[in-house]
């Protein structure tokens, strides 16, 4: 009976230990997560110093340019910017690229969405002799700046796989001979890497100094690091090669640290003038909703949301993951009264175009879309985004709600989040490099309810925090947290991952739900045998 009590003692010290020594843990864990989110703010620090740096070391000669000066071309700038394209003024950086570009400079531009990226090579290509070369990655992006610059009595052709023969003749006339009116030719990369006898044309071209500058738009596709990597752009350093002299200006909404020196080096510009403005949308709300998992309540919501928000018909664009829920969450919207249609790749040419021109006209409220909409999209008053489902990292998620709010109003981007959209993005990002690591940051991102959303996207791109000014859920709303221990059930997820791990198994998700279920109750069952044996003890020792 001693012996009972002396080890039942010595049981209760340990578990009183054990608890005061999980005290002491929960608040290192806490110091911990203040210490790698203060470690991740001075990183993004140092990185954004580090590229400003290497700038000024090699992309500027030992005296910095102001670009903002007077130059001989002003006069003549101010009167097309605003007697053809209609702008009263230049947004931030646009005077200054465009100077740049004008003097003869190989240029990298990194412009949030509606920053006015568009107007950086436009306007210089009609102050320059000759014709300028755009590379575009989408035909429906091409056609739509081609139909704007049309409307605006400017000679624009593009120069691809819907070019009828005749168009075709006259734009290689136009580039070997002088002969015609062309001013902006735009091509999407695969011609540039695979057409010998365009590549032909255009080396005649610059042999009689026809070949005015070189823009590659969503540049962030060159680089392997980048989200919406496409392998055509990897080839697109020959036209460096093959035209040195001809000033080259890279634009794109997004590009990490990395990305941004990537391109560089594959665009053959390591000397380019870099001009990065802020990430920072101000008009933007950004929001994260629990979503879910039965697919009538998700759509119940959403169309709530919109309902009630915008009630005049507001336009707006609301994200899938697939084509074919795309076609279902349309569908569904429309049977609660909402004016939407789909929008994805699988579609007819002209079936998209219909969608895109009513959706543009304002004839049609929502367009329910994949990735493949929205790319460079030039309509201003979009309301909302919605993400019926998670986006695969954190540019692509900035990229798409940045279509919101062009016109700088108040919209809102709203993205609904539950944990099953987790594996379906993870075997689609799977082989891509650094795949993995951006779902989950952006699944960070959702997760997170203390951190400002807005705080998210500048320690991303490597720009120094500013203030979100209550324009998240986050910081506009303060909710009480709850904080909840699941020590236990993360080691009894390690414990099967081991498990499967040994015996060589391959699981499915569920499969690995009902395995962590499976061992969960044999633990319960194991806890609760401990708990009677320790009440007996305890009653033992007061019998005795």
């Amino acid at each position: 009976m001693e012996a009972e009590e002396v080890v039942l003692e010595e049981l209760l010290n340990v578990e009183v230990e054990i608890h005061e020594v999980e005290e002491q843990i929960s608040v290192l864990l806490e110091k911990q997560e203040g210490l790698y989110q203060r470690q991740s703010e001075l990183k993004t620090l140092l990185e954004a110093a580090k590229g400003s740096t290497n700038n000024v070391n090699d992309s500027t000669p030992t005296v910095v340019e102001n670009w903002s000066g007077s130059f001989e071309w002003d006069s003549e700038a101010d009167d097309i910017r605003f007697n053809i394209f209609g702008i009263s003024s230049y947004r931030a950086n646009q005077r200054e690229i465009i100077n740049a570009v004008m003097s003869g400079r190989d240029v990298l531009v990194i412009m949030a969405a509606g920053g006015g990226k568009s107007l950086c090579y436009q306007l210089p290509a009609l102050l320059r002799n000759g014709v300028a070369l755009v590379v575009s990655p989408l035909l429906s992006l091409i056609q739509d700046q081609v139909m704007g610059l049309a409307a605006l009595g400017i000679s624009a052709n593009m120069l691809t796989s819907t070019t009828s023969k005749e168009e075709e003749k006259f734009i290689y006339k136009a580039l070997e001979k002088g002969e015609g009116d062309l001013k902006i030719l735009y091509v999407t990369p695969e011609k540039v890497s695979k057409s010998k006898r365009f590549m032909s044309k255009l080396e005649k071209c610059h042999h009689a100094g026809r070949l005015a500058l070189i823009s590659i738009d969503e540049a962030h596709c060159c680089s392997q690091w980048g989200h919406d990597f496409r392998p055509d752009y990897k080839n697109l350093g020959i036209l460096k090669t093959q035209f040195p002299n001809v000033p080259m200006i890279a634009l794109t909404a997004t590009a990490t640290q990395k990305v941004q020196y990537d391109l560089m080096e594959m665009l053959h510009i390591p000397k380019c003038v870099k001009f990065v403005s802020t990430v920072n949308r101000p008009n933007l709300f950004y929001m994260v909703r629990e979503k879910s998992s039965v697919g009538k309540v998700a759509i119940d919501e959403i169309s709530e949301f919109i309902q009630e928000n915008y009630i005049n018909n507001e336009s707006g664009i609301v994200y899938c993951f697939s084509r074919k829920e795309c076609e279902q969450v349309a569908k569904e919207l429309r049977t609660r009264g909402i004016s939407a249609d789909y929008y994805h790749a699988d579609m007819d040419a002209n079936a998209r175009e219909k969608v895109h021109t009513r959706w543009s006209k304002n004839k049609l409220q929502v367009i329910v879309g994949t990735v493949a909409f929205g790319m460079g999209i030039n309509k201003p008053d979009v309301r909302f985004v919605i993400h019926h489902s998670l986006s695969k990292s954190m540019e692509t998620y900035y990229q798409e709600s940045g279509r919101a709010g062009r016109d700088g109003l108040p919209s809102q981007c709203l993205l609904y989040f539950r944990p099953g959209d987790v594996p379906r993005q993870s075997s689609m990002v799977f082989y891509e490099n650094s795949g993995l690591q951006n779902l989950y940051d952006i699944v960070r991102y959702c997760q997170t309810r203390r951190q400002c959303r807005r705080s998210s996207f500048f320690r991303h791109f490597a720009e120094p925090l500013q203030d979100c000014n209550g324009m998240c859920d986050n910081c506009a709303f303060s909710s009480e947290i709850r904080t909840v221990d699941v020590s236990r059930h993360a080691k009894l997820m390690v414990s099967v991952l081991q498990d499967t791990l040994e015996n060589d198994q391959r699981l499915t998700m569920l499969q690995l739900i009902d395995k962590m279920k499976t061992k969960h109750k044999k633990e319960e069952r194991r806890i609760s045998a401990y708990s009677l044996f320790h009440k007996c003890l305890c009653n033992i020792r007061t019998l005795g």
